[in-house]
């Protein structure tokens, strides 16, 4: 009895936390034609079904089909999704695209295929979108994914960005939603044990994950571990930024914060005392 009330708890939390941020993000608007990417994995099992079930209780009317990158990697299980989908009674496509082939033969032996590999699916993805005309393309990017590409970008590119839960993708052409934008990857987890979804392994063609991003995820655990409640304080800070307490010039006009006055003071660059001089002046 308390395992089944537990469940519906977990559900329950799911639901409204992708409720509320496709409504905090205006992510589906009635008549969007949702493209739903599925992996196979429990991200985005659990997308699909969340979206589902909103679906019928939403204010507006969506269209939902699920679409998956059959990227020609060995002994990839090609009858899984359709025979799930079917079975739930999704609207579906697979797309076939031979990606894994021109990865492994552009990327040395023993580096990771991941990044590469990521490109091309979301190439794939985004063309066969506009091709067919959905309005939304929904990943099934997390809480946590977010935060960890925060981190990676912090530690690693010297920038402040992370993965937005709603954005204009680089094509200029697709928007692109993140619904489990505030959901935990540990609920996730908990949620698609409880259904069993059939999940497919993300490690078929042997590579493994950037170094960089496991240093990341090891050091959020062990915030977490020690501190509960960081993960969603730091969360809640990417979506709380004052620009005029970072130091980005093209963020913040920092140059006409003083007005008049401090434009007139001149050009602060002193001179290199050992530089040679200016042609004009020799």
């Amino acid at each position: 009895m308390r395992s089944a009330h537990e469940s519906n708890k977990l559900a329950k939390r799911l639901r409204r936390n992708v409720g509320q941020a496709i409504q905090d993000y205006r992510m589906i608007v009635d008549g969007d034609r949702v493209m739903v990417c599925l992996s196979g994995g429990k991200d985005s099992y659990t997308m699909l079904e969340m979206l589902l079930q909103l679906q019928q209780k939403a204010p507006v009317k969506f269209s939902i089909t699920a679409v998956n990158l059959d990227q020609k990697q060995p002994d990839f299980p090609e009858t899984v999704l359709p025979e799930y989908l079917r079975a739930r009674g999704v609207d579906f496509h697979i797309i076939e695209q031979d990606t894994y082939s021109v990865v492994k033969r552009v990327v040395p032996e023993g580096k990771t295929l991941c990044s590469l590999c990521s490109r091309m699916r979301r190439g794939a993805l985004y063309a066969y979108a506009q091709q067919q005309g959905y309005t939304k393309l929904a990943l099934g990017h997390h809480r946590d994914d977010i935060l960890a590409t925060f981190f990676l970008n912090l530690f690693f590119g010297g920038t402040l960005k992370a993965m937005p839960p709603k954005l204009l993708a680089d094509d200029g052409r697709n928007i692109v939603i993140r619904p489990l934008a505030y959901c935990r990857e540990s609920d996730i987890a908990a949620y698609a044990k409880q259904r069993e979804f059939p999940i497919i392994p993300c490690n078929l063609c042997g590579s493994q994950e950037h170094l960089q991003r496991k240093q990341v995820r090891r050091m959020m655990e062990s915030w977490e571990a020690e501190h509960p409640g960081r993960s969603e304080i730091i969360f809640k800070a990417l979506s709380n930024v004052a620009p005029s307490q970072l130091a980005d010039r093209e963020l913040f006009d920092f140059a006409n914060l003083g007005g008049d006055r401090d434009r007139l003071i001149g050009n602060w660059l002193m001179p290199d005392a050992d530089a040679e001089p200016d042609a004009a002046n020799r």
